[in-house]
């Protein structure tokens, strides 16, 4: 099955971001049961329901904003390496937030080789050419990796917030 044809393609020297597709859900479920994974977002494994809905919401983002989250794949061999890009989640956190959320997830053998920043930068050089240039993350403050992150992609000013009564980071770019 196709990506739907509102999300765009985007190609960097070593990945390939594109829609989600009904059958990259096995791969997004192992992800998401990975402790590697989910130990600093949420602390908990995903179910392979709540990983379906996260698909879902992904594909009706673009539908609705114009914007949405991709999934990255090696671009040799096409092989799902992680889900990032621009989120409304409209989640339940204090502060509210009011810009879209900037978001990245890759399996445990392809964190720390550089993908998240290299996939990052063109979701943002992306987002930028439309207009979205600001925008927010939030990161566990114990998740030492993705604070490094969002700082080299130009968030900062970190506001401290809770979310399902745990702390987290909001971190903001433009």
């Amino acid at each position: 099955m196709s990506a739907p044809t509102l999300t765009p393609i985007l190609t960097t020297d070593r990945l390939t971001l594109r829609g989600h597709r009904p059958d990259d859900l096995d791969a997004l479920t192992a992800m998401w049961a990975d402790p590697a994974v989910y130990g600093m977002i949420g602390g908990k494994p995903r179910a392979r329901e709540d990983v379906w809905i996260r698909l879902l919401r992904s594909v009706g983002c673009w539908s609705v904003f114009g914007y949405g989250a991709w999934v990255v794949c090696d671009r040799t061999t096409g092989q799902v390496l992680g889900d990032m890009g621009l989120l409304e989640s409209r989640r339940a956190i204090m502060p509210e937030l009011t810009v879209p959320e900037a978001g990245w997830t890759l399996v445990p053998a392809a964190q720390g080789k550089g993908y998240a920043g290299e996939a990052m930068r063109a979701v943002l050089d992306w987002a930028d050419g439309r207009g979205l240039t600001r925008t927010c993350c939030i990161i566990d403050p114990e998740n030492s990796a993705s604070i490094r992150l969002a700082e080299k992609l130009g968030f900062g000013a970190p506001v401290e917030g809770v979310y399902h009564e745990r702390p987290i980071r909001i971190f903001y770019r433009g």
